[in-house]
């Protein structure tokens, strides 16, 4: 009998694609671990999950980056959950999100939308649209003054950094909270959270608001959040990155690979990366193409690193992802080595065990 010759081919045709079964298997992680098997889009969803444990596996100091409509689209509980359970470690959010996310807290809503709605009869109405979410103008002209209500109780003698000032609304909206956020979990689980763009969003409105009217101005430190940004990626093991939203909400993340050599730090790049978004992305810059350019999609990265592009909104990914988390984390959490924060004023400082 002659032995059969392996074509040219056989060495990458080697694993099969698996076709999603239906069974009555409720369970979502059971479900992700199905898609595995199969292509695209869920196959990159499934990899997501599991990556994420495998971050928690590897004590990596993780970076929940976020922006867009997270919050009006109906994803604070969810994200106040991962924050809680400390599923991630460091908080990268646009000024939007985080002012919707002051917003819900205070214990305002947001509303669903009808294509019906005429933008004309929603602006007499003092309504506004977000995409098919609709919010109450004059409820955020509470938020407004809120945020201006804080800033009244800042020492204006000296200038604040944006994670120091976030982190005092954190403090500030958690004793009227009516129910957690993103800042306030924050606040309570002790990770510090950053915010790219306070002057380009709706947090500027409020900062300007108090300004104009009782002629308060509060001062902010860029560089200081560039420094503690700095500090936790050299005191870090390793790093991971979730991404939600578009592709740039990650870009503070990624500035500490220039700014590494200020404290002689080594760029080592992100061990693990997820990003979740709608953006369109060349081909060869998602996974499993290794060998391209990920940098704009991913920042930098460790050799070796593992990733996963989700082409979803993060509306739908978060669910399935933060869901199948609360059925399968809970042994990668057991031994987990997280980073530990410290806050006095200004002062930042990481432990890492």
């Amino acid at each position: 009998m002659v032995a059969q010759k392996k074509s040219k081919a056989s060495k990458f045709l080697s694993v099969p694609t698996r076709p999603v079964p239906i069974d009555r298997d409720r369970s979502v992680a059971g479900l992700l671990e199905k898609m595995e098997g199969a292509g695209f889009g869920a196959r990159q969803l499934a990899e997501a999950h599991r990556i994420w444990l495998d971050m928690l596996d590897d004590n990596s100091t993780i970076y929940l980056c976020l922006s867009g409509n997270v919050i009006t689209a109906g994803m604070r509980r969810l994200l106040s959950y991962v924050i809680k359970n400390r599923f991630v470690d460091v908080i990268v959010a646009s000024g939007a999100v985080l002012y919707h996310d002051i917003h819900e807290t205070l214990g305002r809503e947001h509303y669903q939308a009808h294509p019906s709605m005429m933008d004309e009869d929603l602006a007499a109405a003092s309504v506004t649209r977000l995409g098919d979410v609709l919010g109450n103008a004059e409820e955020y002209q509470e938020a407004d003054e809120w945020i201006g209500s804080v800033v009244n109780q800042l020492d204006l003698t000296r200038s604040y950094s944006c994670r120091e000032f976030l982190h005092l609304m954190g403090r500030e909206l958690s004793e009227i909270a009516h129910e957690d956020g993103v800042l306030t979990s924050s606040y309570k689980s002790r990770i510090p959270v950053f915010c790219p763009d306070i002057s380009g969003s709706e947090l500027a409105i409020g900062l300007a608001r108090v300004k104009f009217e009782k002629k308060i101005h509060v001062g902010f430190d860029l560089g200081q959040d560039t420094l503690d940004m700095t500090q936790i990626n050299a005191k870090s093991r390793n790093s991971a990155m979730i991404a939600c939203g578009s592709t740039s909400s990650q870009g503070m993340v990624n500035l500490t690979e220039l700014s590494s050599y200020i404290s002689r730090g080594n760029v080592r790049g992100h061990k693990y990366a997820i990003s979740m978004s709608t953006d369109s992305v060349p081909l060869d810059q998602r996974t499993p193409s290794y060998g391209s350019n990920h940098t704009c999609t991913f920042g930098k990265l460790h050799k070796g690193a593992t990733t996963a592009y989700v082409p979803c909104d993060p509306s739908i990914a978060l669910p399935m992802i933060i869901t199948a988390l609360s059925q399968t984390a809970a042994k990668f959490m057991k031994g987990r080595k997280r980073p530990n924060f410290a806050f006095s004023g200004q002062t930042m400082t990481i432990d890492v065990p």
